[in-house]
């Protein structure tokens, strides 16, 4: 269904008019004259079963404006995509709405003719929103501890590859009966869990291609690693060729944009992602520097249009597959997974990216995914409504995380190492954050230790300058404390710097002498690292400038410098 809101009737029918126009024949045209009828058609669609695709809106209505309005259909119809109609002295207040509801689009009135001004823009929602689709019928199910370590690391999993699932605190009447169909455990009078039980336990629907009347059954799986996960909820972990033209590995914003323009120009190629597609991007709240989207978007939209863009030019994905091993093998370049088997190609892109840094301190390990997280945590941010959230770090994704969670949060601090944020953090996101009253900066400050019992209860804070230390309650503490390349695995093969970021091109030359065990007439090419055929893009390089915009073209530039290998080998 569509949903349009206009207190106007006028507008409210031109609106109406021309959405069954163009989509009458797929869609149902909700039409409402305030927001809180609006609200109520949206409850009865919610209580039939329905599924609603794009809430249009105006911005100027009485008791309830658009922006409000779209902020409550979230709560009912979170996939909706969501349109706010402006007048032109409006868009100010549109553009706040990017942050405050994640708005997908707005639209000035008139927009006329729709052909040009409105369907293009729908017909871009309506097919990103086709493209992950709900799946009431079909979803998964996340049965654990709500301050379980491994339970986070399932629905963060499932989160940042974007399987819809839904979660069942062990505790909750509806998890007892389903643990007990399923045979691990059984449940009293009330409905409670008893007996033993190992979480989180995860349902899944019927393998793809079957369903529960054809015979079909939903898998049941306990304390599931990733890969076993990622295979039951229809994500690709096996090679479908032996042998491919370049294989990435990696799947950020350069293993993307690699793999986009690879198999754009007919390269066979793969790309493998140990966790999900987007890398540290992909857990961005919101990304406003990024060239072509003057509004911002999310690192998640960013990553799903990527992904969807992959799949269109035929590269394939394989998920949950960590790579241990790179070997030489004559012309072919194998890379070796965890389980021993392998993928071979002609090529490979080493597009790993980097981890955030952990914190130390006693009792700091004992906490993570219990209250510590790094990067944003997509399915916890929830968590924090009303709550007291710290966030440790000074960079544009501590910025961009603590002023997405300041929307719901009561209030966020931000710890920061340094005297200031200024140095490293983009003037957009400062003038932000000093425009949230529900923030603040504290400087010359580090967390040296994490207490608590079940989870985490609190923080001891270090004065870096004074050296004073004081204890702060804290259950959820978000860190971005810069950056670790992922390359321990090519020790031996490939050579790196000091810090683990891989050397290539012009970095590899020891005054003029080409690298050891070169065996090439020609020098390495300019993202080639010590090993030919072997190249590298994105922020695991050595002097790399850590922005999307440049992890992307360097992914566009090593797919130029493959072709140019794969015509002189």
């Amino acid at each position: 269904m569509l949903m349009t809101v206009d207190d106007d009737p006028a507008v409210s029918r031109a609106v109406a008019r021309d959405l069954r126009r163009r989509y009458g024949q797929a869609y149902r045209v909700l039409r409402a004259d305030c927001g809180d009828d609006a609200i109520a058609a949206l409850r009865e669609v919610k209580l039939r079963g329905g599924t609603v695709a794009a809430v249009l809106a105006d911005y100027r209505m009485p008791q309830m404006d658009g922006v409000q309005l779209l902020e409550q259909a979230m709560d009912l119809f979170p996939t909706a995509r969501r349109v706010l109609l402006t007048a032109y002295a409006d868009t100010s207040a549109a553009i706040r709405a990017i942050n405050d509801v994640d708005l997908d689009h707005y639209l000035l009135k008139p927009w006329n003719p729709p052909e040009e001004k409105l369907y293009p823009v729908l017909d871009a929602l309506l097919e990103s929103w086709h493209a992950a689709p709900p799946r009431p019928a079909d979803e998964v199910v996340v049965i654990g501890d709500r301050w379980s370590a491994r339970s986070f690391a399932v629905r963060d999993f499932l989160a940042r590859n974007e399987v819809p699932y839904r979660w069942l605190r062990v505790d909750e009447a509806e998890a007892g009966r389903l643990l007990e169909a399923a045979g691990l455990g059984w449940t009293d009078d009330l409905g409670r869990l008893e007996g033993p039980i190992r979480l989180p336990v995860v349902l899944t629907p019927p393998r793809p291609g079957t369903s529960a009347a054809e015979g079909g059954r939903p898998a049941v799986l306990v304390d599931p690693d990733d890969t076993t996960l990622a295979e039951h909820v229809g994500l690709s972990t096996r090679p479908a060729r032996d042998f491919y033209d370049v294989a990435i590995v990696g799947g950020g914003p350069a293993g993307l944009g690699a793999a986009v323009y690879a198999a754009s120009e007919g390269l066979r190629t793969v790309m493998i992602e140990e966790r999900a597609t987007g890398g540290q991007a992909g857990q961005s709240s919101r990304i406003e520097n990024y060239l072509g989207f003057p509004d911002g978007l999310s690192g998640a939209q960013l990553a799903d249009r990527a992904r969807r863009q992959v799949a269109k030019f035929g590269a394939e994905t394989l998920s949950a597959r960590s790579v241990t091993r790179l070997e030489v093998s004559g012309s072919a370049r194998v890379l070796h997974f965890t389980d021993g088997t392998s993928v071979a190609a002609h090529t490979v892109l080493l597009a790993t990216g980097v981890a955030y840094r952990t914190l130390q301190g006693p009792g700091v390990e004992q906490y993570t995914g219990r209250g510590i997280y790094y990067g944003a945590a997509l399915s916890e941010a929830n968590a924090c409504a009303d709550e007291d959230v710290f966030v440790v770090g000074a960079a544009n994704s501590a910025g961009q995380s603590a002023v997405n969670l300041a929307r719901s949060a009561r209030s966020v601090t931000m710890l920061v190492r340094g005297p200031s944020i200024d140095a490293s953090m983009s003037s957009y996101l400062i003038e932000q954050i000093a425009q949230r009253p529900n923030i603040r900066v504290l400087t010359c400050t580090e967390v040296v230790q994490a207490r608590g019992g079940e989870h985490l209860s609190s923080i001891v804070l270090r004065d870096r300058a004074g050296g004073d230390e004081r204890e702060v309650a804290a259950q959820h503490v978000f860190v971005f404390i810069g950056a670790e390349p992922r390359t321990s695995w090519l020790d031996g093969v490939v050579e790196r710097d000091a810090k683990g970021f891989i050397v290539a091109g012009p970095d590899l030359h020891r005054e003029g002498d080409r690298p050891p065990g070169w065996v090439l007439d020609r020098a390495p090419y300019h993202l080639e690292t010590s090993v030919p055929g072997v190249f590298v893009a994105g922020d695991a390089r050595a002097e790399s400038v850590k922005r999307v915009a440049s992890a992307v073209g360097e992914g566009a530039m090593a797919v130029m410098l493959v072709h140019r290998y794969l015509a002189q080998s």
